[in-house]
């Protein structure tokens, strides 16, 4: 039988270029986070050192950073609408933007000359209510349009801050195009994270606003480097932005990156299986609890980064990210609990069912996942959408078939 799970290894080439370097480094992470730490709602989120359950795994540590307190959003992508926002807005009315902060930002003279602004957006749910509530902050329009099959928890929570919400007939990436025909013809601003050929600058600034993210992981690290961070992808800006930013920061030295996918919308992980450098789409509905992940194009400026700066590309089946949710929500005795959604726990969850099943030691040896591994994931969202949260974490739902691997 052909094993549910599928891994594309790439050799280390020369990590980040120097324009990488410069948009994606330490530098530049500082600028994002003192940004973000201009907010009132900003506080770092912990960093969960899993101490008890790396040993039980059999490696060195493992660590989950926990972005469901981020802003009060339950979830990271905030970070990206509201710098990609603030950079609009400086640079539209000649404000500096490395030194732009929220309160000036929501003064009434800046409000008063971007009075009339409409954002549109498309998304599965977290990154539309991070823009929607950027948007209502600055006082201006936001429409977000989301694809079939979008929770209706997650339509509601951006329908609160104001925006103009909706799900379409489509999948994500046709919801993608939507949103950019209707920006084009009533000549709004398209806030959208991922790229393609003319449409890279507002892409390139959401994931910098990642950035505080990872920033916050590094320090919260207290100098001890991670053997390997796993990073699930949709588009892959965030995963990107992070492979970059800690090749940027340890150079030579830098840890093993996985980037992680479902097996029914891997298109990150057929462009890096192809080899021939261009992008692979996966087309149809995309069916995974991984809505988060639900995208069939990569970006462009997220794929070249990943081409030079992950090691591992892996698609997997559903089961390991509802896995990931319920050993994150009841941990061993000692450990940390994590909420962690779908998507948000899909990484994590790769790693336990690849350090737990012995039928997966082919990836555990691809992954270079032993004793002395120190591992860093990333908790992306929370319970975004609580009903599902609660039949896959209370009801058992995408449980394992012990059967196949």
């Amino acid at each position: 039988m052909e094993s549910l799970f599928k891994a594309v290894h790439y050799e280390r080439g020369a990590g980040v270029d120097h324009a990488a370097a410069e948009q994606f480094g330490l530098a530049q992470a500082e600028k994002v986070r003192a940004f973000h730490r201009s907010f009132p709602e900003y506080a770092p989120t912990p960093l969960a050192d899993l101490a008890r359950l790396a040993r039980e795994l059999g490696i060195a540590a493992l660590r989950v950073k926990d972005e469901s307190c981020r802003f009060g959003l339950n979830a990271f992508k905030v970070l990206g609408g509201s710098y990609c926002l603030g950079r609009c807005v400086a640079e539209r009315l000649g404000l500096e933007p490395d030194s732009l902060t929220f309160a000036e930002l929501t003064s009434p003279e800046v409000l008063a000359k971007i009075d009339g602004s409409t954002f549109v957006t498309a998304t599965d749910g977290n990154h539309g209510r991070g823009v929607a509530w950027t948007a209502a902050k600055l006082k201006q329009r936001c429409v977000v349009y989301m694809p079939k099959g979008s929770a209706a928890e997650r339509l509601e929570n951006i329908r609160r801050t104001g925006a103009d919400a909706s799900i379409t007939e489509f999948n994500y990436d046709r919801t993608v195009e939507l949103a950019r025909e209707t920006a084009a013809k009533n000549g709004w601003t398209l806030v959208q994270d991922t790229s393609w050929p003319g449409y890279e600058e507002i892409p390139l600034r959401i994931m910098q606003g990642y950035l505080t993210m990872t920033l916050e992981a590094a320090e919260q690290l207290d100098g001890e480097k991670p053997t390997h961070v796993f990073l699930q992808a949709g588009v892959g800006s965030m995963p990107a932005a992070a492979a970059a930013f800690f090749a940027n920061l340890y150079g030579a030295e830098r840890p093993i990156v996985t980037i992680v996918e479902s097996n029914q919308a891997d298109c990150i992980y057929h462009t890096a299986a192809a080899r021939d450098g261009k992008i692979h789409a996966v087309n149809g509905d995309m069916r995974t609890i991984m809505a988060g992940l639900a995208c069939g194009v990569p970006g462009m400026t997220a794929w070249e980064l990943l081409r030079r700066c992950a090691d591992n590309f892996v698609s997997m089946p559903d089961y390991p990210a509802a896995q990931g949710m319920r050993i994150l929500g009841a941990p061993l005795p000692g450990d940390p609990r994590v909420i962690s959604g779908e998507s948000g726990a899909s990484a994590f969850g790769l790693v336990t069912e690849v350090l737990r099943n012995p039928g997966l030691k082919w990836l555990k040896e691809q992954l270079r996942l032993d004793e002395n591994s120190r591992v860093l994931c990333f908790s992306t969202e929370g319970a975004t959408d609580r009903a599902n949260y609660r039949r896959i974490v209370w009801d058992g739902a995408f449980a394992r078939d012990r059967s196949v691997s």
